[in-house]
């Protein structure tokens, strides 16, 4: 298994990249093919993924954050990497891993190829993996790492006031939508939650 190469780019395509390693060139498919140039020196974190028809094809990443992230997709019942590839490569991953965070499945059914029952379907299957990841530290988030555990914090408060997954989701969603583009502190998007859940928004 090849985890991680380092080497010189010769020539790029559409969707991939050739990379002489010691002599040997490797094709390297990449969602961030536009930040890459020819004869460019560059560090990969790598996956080879095995198709019975096509035999392996190898994936590369700039960060270890991002190829995590695409483990997580392909992991998604009936999501392969062709689609994996194809969300990294119209958004960030921290973009991603917040949309996951928040539930915002209107969001991920933004993207190119992405519908909504397949937004809603990576979402369920993704959600508790990245709070998970997130909480115990195991997922290193740089960018908007505030907005992540505020999203959190929510669902702790709503939990630790014996609300149901179902509300909490429902309420998670209408937050998302509602203040994704505002600078709001945890106590208004309390307030904002709790008026929700009891009707009067």
């Amino acid at each position: 298994m090849i985890n991680y190469l380092t080497g010189k780019i010769k020539n790029i395509k559409e969707k991939s990249l050739t990379v002489l390693v010691n002599g040997l060139g490797f094709e390297i498919f990449t969602p961030q093919i536009q930040n890459f140039s020819e004869k460019q020196e560059i560090e990969l974190y790598t996956h080879m993924h095995w198709n019975q028809e096509n035999g392996p094809t190898i994936y590369g990443f700039a960060t270890e954050l991002d190829k995590t992230i695409f483990l997580l997709i392909i992991d998604c019942p009936k999501i392969g990497p062709n689609i994996a590839t194809n969300i990294l490569s119209q958004i960030p991953t921290s973009e991603f891993i917040q949309i996951i965070s928040q539930q915002n499945d209107k969001a991920l059914s933004k993207i190119n190829g992405i519908g909504v029952k397949k937004a809603e379907q990576i979402i369920v299957h993704l959600k508790h993996k990245i709070s998970k990841l997130i909480s115990t530290g195991k997922l290193k988030v740089e960018e908007s790492q505030q907005d992540f555990t505020q999203w959190q914090n929510i669902t702790e408060v709503l939990t630790s006031l014996n609300y149901s997954k179902q509300e909490i989701s429902k309420t998670v969603k209408f937050l998302a939508e509602k203040h994704s583009e505002k600078n709001i502190s945890l106590d208004q998007l309390i307030r904002s939650a709790l008026n929700f859940l009891s009707g009067n928004i």
